[in-house]
């Protein structure tokens, strides 16, 4: 499949630079399947829609604030950004980007820009893994008390310097960092927001409940491979960088029961689809994933899913193809002439599984 397939106009002042309130005010185009037309309704409409019997599977990965303005020994500046934690050990380093790379050798030592002097944290530049990849330490900083230095130790330090790691293409100040939390978020883990759940307040989750769904949850630490435009020619030729995911055992079963009796797989956004159907795929309900999801990929577990509008050329919507088939397009074209709002904290939509235009 070639990437150029994938591509169509965003025009800049369709991407949302800050979240809708209430978060349930969010609109939802109601995917109508192969033929039909799509209805425009809301995100606290989602009650209605479910039935008796449907799973509502959502990401609860938290994000962590991890991108941290720093400060070269030269005086210059530098920024990292933390995308996952290599080992249960603070030791064990960090898989982190850090501009500028060119030069940060092996052996930099960063401070944060702010407060140098009281730093809870130092950051240690280590291995070049390509791809603008690097491996870091992070070490007790002058201000860091005596406490042993673990990873909630780490996890702190890091909170209390670091920022939320927005999309490059959202450029306006976020007023309020958890409003790129989902309500439900738990264990910390993540480089970018699960944002199809950005959506969800606690009251349409009761609703859901109430309407005779469940709600059940999953993991996958959201890496920024997930989001990264495709830049090869061909779909084919792009590498997806492995991904922790989680699917609770008590998860499954309900996903499992699901459809013998009478239910569907209602799945928030693309990283809960891409745990459950790497657990259904691998035969694993933990471990590290690659899959990319594209062309004619057997959807094992999902019915529908609550999606945002994704990048162009992004393997997420080389997934949304998989899953509709060529009527992404008329659905894009339609949120498009009627106003819809696009990316993280755009607007969404609730997709039908079926190939079809």
């Amino acid at each position: 499949m070639e990437t150029s397939a994938f591509d169509y106009d965003l025009p800049p002042e369709r991407i949302a630079q800050v979240p809708i309130e209430p978060r349930d005010s969010a609109r939802l185009l109601v995917d109508g399947g192969p033929g039909a037309a799509p209805s425009h309704r809301h995100i606290r409409d989602l009650p209605s829609l479910v039935r008796p019997g449907d799973v509502v599977v959502v990401n609860d990965t938290r994000v962590l604030a991890a991108r941290l303005a720093m400060r070269r020994d030269t005086g210059g500046a530098a920024e990292v950004l933390l995308l996952e934690q290599r080992g249960p050990a603070p030791d064990d380093g960090w898989l982190a980007l850090v501009r500028p790379s060119r030069k940060l050798a092996p052996g930099s030592r960063l401070v944060p820009a702010a407060d140098a002097a009281t730093a809870a944290v130092v950051v240690e530049v280590l291995d070049d893994l390509g791809e603008g990849r690097r491996v870091v330490r992070l070490v007790p900083g002058p201000g860091t008390s005596s406490t042993p230095w673990t990873r909630d130790a780490e996890l702190a330090a890091v909170a209390a310097v670091g920022q939320m790691p927005l999309p490059p293409y959202i450029t306006t100040p976020l007023a309020d960092a958890d409003r790129y939390q989902t309500v439900y978020a738990d264990e910390v883990g993540s480089a970018a927001a699960p944002t199809a759940g950005l959506h969800l307040t606690h009251d349409v989750l009761a609703a859901v409940e109430a309407a005779g769904a469940t709600v059940a949850r999953v993991e996958l630490r959201v890496g920024l491979d997930t989001f990264r435009p495709i830049t090869s020619d061909l779909v084919e030729d792009h590498v997806m960088h492995t991904e922790a995911y989680r699917v609770p055992a008590p998860t499954w079963q309900l996903v499992a029961d699901a459809r013998p009796g009478g239910g569907r797989v209602v799945v928030v956004g693309t990283t809960a689809l891409r745990a459950l159907e790497s657990a259904a795929t691998r035969g694993e309900l933990e471990g590290r994933t690659d899959l990319f999801i594209r062309g004619e990929h057997d959807f094992a577990v999902t019915d529908l899913l609550l999606t945002n509008f994704h990048l162009p050329r992004s393997s997420l919507l080389v997934l949304i193809d998989a899953f509709v088939g060529p009527r992404w397009r008329r659905l894009y074209a339609d949120a498009l002439a009627a106003d819809y709002r696009f990316l993280s904290f755009g607007d969404a939509m609730l997709l039908q599984r079926g190939r079809g235009a």
